[in-house]
């Protein structure tokens, strides 16, 4: 059954897309009704297209099943990166800023085009109209940067002075809003308005938990992506051929200020702007299963809040395995199907069959986060963390 709760209700999980066709067995399918037969015997449960564009609350509890933990924010979704199923969501659908966490649908747009090891001289026109009050990594005019270097500088710092120069590089600012919104269109991420690159608050710049979700689901079939947001800590060039420590602002993957570590997170990408208010979407894996949540603008328990809620969301995905029945897909709008076959990606992998498949391109997904964050433990040891007012983008 649907369950629906009223939008001002604060209750977790997520969710992020319109039905598609979603396999279960054939007690399941028989006891939701509104199936038809597939080739092999089974029936299929087929949601509602219009059940995630619902108000409240959307999940289908089976027998058993973990009731979804009170959360405050105003949208979110939860969702199998595996099998893209919904296991949850709340509001998916609605169109809110997404601050920084729009820089997913950046990298997923601009990482292919420009190779990680290009030298780039900034000059002082790329590091015009950033936003004030922007985050920043620190690139400097007339400085040298690798592309990996500014890359770093997005995923961690989430350096708006960095995507401003990748940009340039991809073609400009407006050519690359415009490419972005293209390619959210191709992976089936219909709220998402694209007007400025890094996630600045611009009016009529709005995302979904939805749309993000399929974007971070999406930056995990990338190798690169999937080794950038799952680092932690990284060295930045400065002047003079010395380098600082940059470290990630994701503190459910660093475990700062308060915030524990969450066990298995591969990582993704945080937010927050004054419109926005904090964002974030992460994805962690247990044993052979992997989730990503997304969570927009917490209004309770302040600015951490945004972690202890993904953190409930993804605790409650992994114990509500295999009792209850999606309430979506998020491939179930793309215009193109995802990458199969022995070329795919970890993400990609995962979703084709058989389940073996699944856990060995999973695992390798893991071991490509876990690897950056060793890579960096060097930096760690000489790393020192300043406490900063939050920051647009």
């Amino acid at each position: 059954m649907t369950i629906g709760f009223p939008s001002r209700v604060a209750l977790s999980t997520c969710a992020l897309t319109v039905a598609g066709v979603l396999a279960l067995s054939p007690t399941a399918a028989a006891a939701a009704g509104g199936a038809e037969p597939t080739p092999g015997g089974q029936r299929a449960l087929q949601p509602q297209p219009s059940l995630l564009y619902g108000s409240g609350t959307q999940v289908r509890l089976r027998g058993g099943a973990p009731r979804l933990p009170e959360v405050s924010a105003l949208s979110w979704v939860v969702a199998d990166a595996g099998t893209g199923e919904v296991l949850a969501a709340h509001e998916a659908h609605r169109k809110l800023p997404p601050a920084s966490t729009l820089k997913t649908l950046f990298a997923l747009t601009v990482l292919p085009a420009l190779p990680a090891g290009l030298e780039h001289r900034v000059s002082e026109e790329e590091l015009a109209g950033i936003g004030p009050g922007s985050s920043r990594v620190g690139v400097a005019e007339d400085h040298t940067y690798t592309v990996a270097d500014l890359w770093r500088g997005v995923f961690l710092n989430s350096g708006n002075d960095a995507v401003h120069v990748l940009a340039s590089l991809n073609g400009g600012w407006a050519a690359t809003a415009a490419q972005m919104q293209a390619k959210a269109r191709t992976l089936g991420a219909l709220d998402t308005h694209v007007l400025s690159p890094d996630g600045y608050d611009t009016p009529g710049q709005v995302s979904s938990a939805y749309d993000l979700a399929v974007f971070g689901r999406e930056g995990l079939r990338n190798p690169d992506f999937a080794a950038y947001c799952g680092t932690a800590e990284a060295s930045f060039p400065g002047r003079g051929g010395w380098s600082y420590g940059i470290r990630n602002t994701n503190r459910l993957l660093t475990g700062a200020d308060g915030v524990a570590a969450y066990p298995g997170l591969i990582g993704i990408k945080n937010g927050y702007t004054s419109e926005a208010g904090n964002t974030l979407v992460a994805a962690a894996r247990r044993g052979t299963r992997t989730l990503v949540v997304t969570v927009m603008n917490p209004q309770a328990g302040g600015g951490l809040a945004v972690y202890e809620e993904a953190r409930a969301l993804l605790d409650w995905g992994f114990d509500a395995a295999g009792r209850v029945d999606p309430v979506g897909s998020l491939d179930a709008l793309r215009a193109t199907p995802p990458p199969h076959g022995p070329h795919a990606s970890p993400v990609a992998a995962a979703v084709a069959p058989p389940a073996q498949d699944s856990d060995a391109a999973w695992g390798r997904t893991a071991t490509i986060a876990s690897a950056s964050v060793a890579g960096a433990g060097a930096v760690a040891l000489a790393l020192r963390l300043k406490k900063r007012s939050p920051v647009r983008g």
